[in-house]
């Protein structure tokens, strides 16, 4: 199998916040094709455990073969490795408590989901309206489409997508269907709505975002249930029954603002009950060299927060 092509987002700047030390018990809640958990499992050594999970059985497969590759080249150095292909909000199931060093989530959609147009994630390639990243069962994107009422629609586009315009478009949406595949939403979207200006979205100057952008994020979003995911996935590491160690390490990357404002909200809240030690007063950003190579990170926002005992 071809090793994956991938280049992991802020992967420097991960892992000197998830502070990775050899031995240590480290989870990637967002395997994705395994590019941070590579890097992650070249610092942990031999005495080292990996926990990596993600619920995309492609992604899965794909990130194996990597990890596979580089236990050849480690030999005895390469660490404990296990795999979970379930979501990572079902994580607080699969651990114990007071049992993780560090714990890294890299949110959103992965290169490998966009990339491939039978996935149905992207407008730029035609493909089927799936966008599940959990393709066993579950609602898709088609089915969302055509079988939402308008108000639901526009509430949704709204919500999820940030999308001023969501009632023209859910009502353009109503009026075009049935609609089956990527390139035909996009049209319906396209026909209703102007480009965005990168500017809107905190991107820097120039350019213009396609119109149908955000309404792609609010399906994909519901069809995931992306933001319950993420709030699943805090609730794991922090409180009581946390299932990070004391000195145990979250970071979290997120892509846009509903994902920043859940992690930030719940880091500030787990310092103020003196739960959590914010690491990250801003959200740490890729450097203008990283974001000329990897368009992706230019959206990026890192956080992170450090665990230690109430008083």
């Amino acid at each position: 199998m071809t090793k994956p092509q991938h280049v992991p987002v802020l992967l420097e700047e991960s892992l000197n916040f998830l502070n990775v030390r050899e031995g240590g018990v480290m989870v990637d809640a967002t395997l994705g094709l395994g590019g941070h958990s590579e890097a992650i499992a070249r610092r942990l050594g031999a005495g080292g455990r990996l926990i990596c999970l993600d619920r995309d059985a492609q992604a899965m497969e794909l990130a194996k073969a990597r990890l596979e590759e580089l236990a050849s080249e480690l030999g005895n150095r390469m660490p404990r490795v296990e795999f979970v292909e379930r979501p990572f909000s079902e994580i607080a199931s699969i651990l114990e408590s007071g049992t993780l060093d560090g714990l890294l989530a890299d949110l959103g959609v992965s290169s490998l989901q966009l990339d491939e147009a039978h996935r149905g994630f992207s407008f730029r390639q035609e493909g089927p309206l799936d966008m599940r990243m959990d393709r066993r069962g579950g609602l898709t994107a088609e089915q969302v489409v055509n079988q939402a009422d308008e108000e639901e629609l526009a509430n949704l586009i709204y919500e999820f997508g940030e999308e001023r315009r969501s009632r023209r478009i859910a009502r353009a949406i109503v009026r075009a269907r049935p609609i089956s595949t990527t390139a035909e939403l996009a049209r319906v979207v396209s026909a209703v709505a102007s480009p965005i200006k990168r500017s809107e979205r905190g991107h820097g100057e120039g350019g213009r975002i396609h119109p149908a952008t955000r309404t792609f994020q609010a399906l994909r979003i519901r069809v995931n249930d992306e933001l319950g995911e993420i709030q699943a996935l805090l609730r794991a590491v922090s409180g009581d029954e946390s299932l990070l160690k004391r000195g145990g390490r979250v970071v979290m990357i997120s892509f846009h603002s509903l994902e920043d404002r859940l992690v930030k909200d719940a880091l500030r809240e787990a310092a103020r009950q003196g739960e959590m030690e914010i690491l990250t007063r801003k959200p740490v950003t890729a450097g203008e060299e990283e974001a000329l190579r990897n368009p992706r990170a230019r959206s990026a926002k890192l956080r992170a927060a450090e665990r230690f005992l109430k008083r």
